[in-house]
């Protein structure tokens, strides 16, 4: 498995996501971060994914570490909800906005019922503010959303704080980075 890097939108669920999927890939293809059909550059479902493009080298923290000529370079983007977390040494430690308290194992007990969907929040035991999911402090970033755009091997190139902060406008909701390292 290559390491991705990860943008989630910090809503459980994005209004119109399908939409704002399509109209976000038609923003990257217009810039040339990643190529307009898929190939089978991707890791996921199909492999299918769409390639890097030669414009994300002005996105990239290190341009000279994007996965040009890899197997596995492409974006995928996922339209359905999904959890997104580091795979090694994840501490599932979250705290609470309002009260500042360490509520993480409640919180990872309730993806059960945010899953399928059944809410979108979840409430401190704590102090009993409720917010959504993406609302609560994680110590590592991880995002829970039914939308998420895989950068397959761009964990070490890296994304420019401006592009990832003009990628969260154009989306409408602030995004979260969630880096997901290669398993070898």
């Amino acid at each position: 498995m290559t390491a991705q890097l990860i943008l989630v939108p910090q809503i459980s669920t994005l209004p119109a996501h399908e939409e704002k999927a399509r109209a976000m890939l038609r923003w990257l293809v217009k810039r040339e971060i990643v190529e307009a059909l898929p190939t089978t550059c991707g890791q996921g479902g199909n492999g299918m994914a769409y390639a890097i493009g030669p414009g994300a080298r002005r996105i990239a923290l290190r341009p000279e570490l994007l996965p040009y000529g890899q197997a596995h370079n492409g974006l995928e983007i996922i339209t359905n909800r999904c959890i997104y977390m580091p795979t090694h040494g994840f501490l599932e430690e979250a705290g609470c906005a309002e009260c500042r308290k360490e509520v993480g194992v409640p919180l990872f007990d309730s993806l059960e019922l945010w899953w399928p969907g059944e809410t979108d929040n979840f409430t401190c035991p704590e102090c009993g503010h409720e917010d959504d999911i993406n609302g609560f402090l994680f110590l590592q970033p991880c995002g829970f959303s039914n939308l998420g755009f895989i950068f397959n091997g761009w964990t070490e190139a890296g994304l420019r704080p401006a592009f990832v902060e003009e990628f969260g406008e154009r989306l409408g909701f602030a995004v979260r980075q969630v880096r997901v390292d290669d398993p070898a």
